[in-house]
């Protein structure tokens, strides 16, 4: 009992539990304080998603919830709709219509007289504009058939090239059943069900296919002038998204000119996929695209889209309170408007003026640069790679390292503010992935990839869709001489 009691007011023992004790809850504090802020970041993280929306990141429109969207534009004084002295549009009537109905005056509406045999001093005319109803026109080609008296032969009439069976559909009934499915985007099933209502012709899915597939087999050599034209272009667009073949995902690229568009659909992703494509390895101008570093892996000059930089930098100061995003934003805007009013007459801004945009620019970088915190530590373990920066800290980067090619449209006039042409390109392919999923095959893909892409160059040129279709189908491709080394028919059809 003395023994143990003696023990028990050890000074040395009392001590050595309560520096225990100490060190036990100092390690619960740092494993706590390690605890919270990793919540914390993920906090801030999750809080960063929920703000995004159409106005601060590359989310589409429809992604938008309950967000009153912040337009970019500035407030210009005026009133909504049109202006004083603005003409206007509306439907008028034309001098030579197609019908005449006349409506006559049988009596008097105050006496009762009858007015059958007056003649009318004039007309009040009104005009309806419609469309009758449509069906499908059978054309029956007859080939004569004739014995030669003299040898006895038996003679029959050519048939035209496109009569090669007993019952066919004619090239612009297959070229308007092909434009539903591959530039309006229908399913087939709904293709049909559509050339049914309005034409009374009953196509199976199967005809459909058949025509698309005839159309991307004709568009071999239009694809391949369309990817040597863009190879010589000055500036084009560069954008990719991701789609789905067969379930599993894959990559579409797209190159875009206000004259053409190139597809092409690759399973692999990055600069593999790109030299696959076969624009960007020959491409020498000017590549405008997103920052997505495999396009820096090829020597061409670069220049970045604005448009994600006005985003970003929105997002920055909605998730910050920082002024330096706004501040850039706006100046990135007022430079996007001395380049607009200085093509007016002439072909590149006033030396003085570019060397005050770019000193405004490095202030506000170094305002950035300054105010910019770092991300809050998650572990006190020490990780190997690169740290990780903070979403304000790589736009910054960003900023600072690609000045040149974030600025390039005040250099070059011909260099676009954003990328928005080729992302108008590609969110087709998006859409047509919202309508009828996922591409079955791949050839599926690299035919809805060709096709689509030869419409659309078409359509920058000015010239029907269905028109394009049906020229195609009769492999006589409808194309504009978009290359002065290569050439194509830009006859209509006929």
């Amino acid at each position: 009992m003395e023994e143990e009691r003696g023990t028990d007011s050890d000074p040395k023992s009392a001590f050595t539990d309560k520096d225990a004790l100490i060190q036990t809850l100092m390690k619960q504090v740092r494993e706590q304080a390690e605890h919270i802020a990793r919540l914390e970041a993920v906090i801030e993280e999750l809080k960063r998603r929920l703000g995004q929306n159409s106005q601060n990141s590359s989310q589409p429109p429809s992604s938008n919830v309950f967000v009153k969207p912040k337009s970019q534009r500035k407030k210009s004084g005026r009133a909504r709709g049109g202006q004083k002295g603005h003409p206007g549009r509306t439907l008028k009537m034309i001098d030579t219509p197609d019908k005449v109905v006349v409506h006559a005056v049988e009596a008097c509406r105050s006496c009762g007289a009858s007015l059958e045999d007056v003649r009318a001093s004039k007309y009040e005319r009104r005009q309806v504009f419609d469309i009758p109803p449509v069906k499908v026109e059978v054309t029956e080609h007859r080939g004569e058939k004739k014995s030669c008296p003299k040898c006895g032969h038996a003679n029959t009439a050519a048939f035209p090239k496109e009569t090669t069976a007993g019952a066919i559909y004619g090239s612009r009934l297959r070229a308007i059943a092909v434009y539903l499915s591959r530039y309006q985007l229908l399913p087939y099933e709904r293709t049909t069900e559509l050339m049914s209502d309005l034409f009374g012709a009953s196509l199976s899915p199967a005809t459909v296919l058949r025509a698309n597939t005839l159309m991307y087999e004709n568009l071999h050599e239009a694809e391949v002038i369309i990817e040597e034209t863009a190879c010589a272009q000055e500036v084009a667009g560069f954008d990719e998204t991701g789609v789905r073949i067969g379930g599993k995902l894959a990559w579409l690229h797209v190159v875009s000119t206000p004259k053409l568009t190139h597809y092409s659909v690759s399973r692999r992703r990055g600069k593999e996929a790109m030299d696959r494509a076969g624009v960007l390895p020959k491409f020498s101008g000017v590549a405008v695209h997103d920052h997505w570093k495999p396009y820096f892996s090829f020597s061409c000059p670069h220049a970045l889209c604005n448009a994600h930089h006005l985003r970003e930098l929105t997002a920055v100061e909605e998730t910050t309170g920082h002024r330096w995003p706004k501040k850039m934003r706006s100046l990135l805007i007022e430079i996007k408007a001395a380049t607009e009013e200085a093509k007016q007459h002439s072909h590149c801004l006033a030396p003085e003026q570019i060397s005050l945009f770019e000193r405004r620019y490095d202030r506000i970088v170094t305002e950035g640069l300054r105010v910019c915190k770092p991300p809050a530590p998650v572990s006190t373990k020490r990780k190997r790679g690169r740290k990780k920066q903070t979403k304000e800290k790589n736009l910054l980067d960003r900023l600072v390292n690609f000045k040149q090619e974030t600025l390039a449209f005040m250099y070059d006039f011909s260099v676009p503010f954003d990328n928005n042409g080729a992302e108008r390109d590609i969110r087709m392919v998006k859409v047509q992935q919202k309508i009828s999923g996922s591409f079955r095959s791949d050839d599926g893909a690299r035919s809805f990839c060709r096709t689509r892409g030869y419409l659309s160059t078409a359509k920058k040129n000015a010239f029907s869709a269905i028109d394009a279709i049906e020229t195609a189908l009769q492999n006589r491709p409808l194309l504009p001489a978009v290359s002065s080394q290569h050439r194509l028919p830009s006859t209509g059809p006929g």
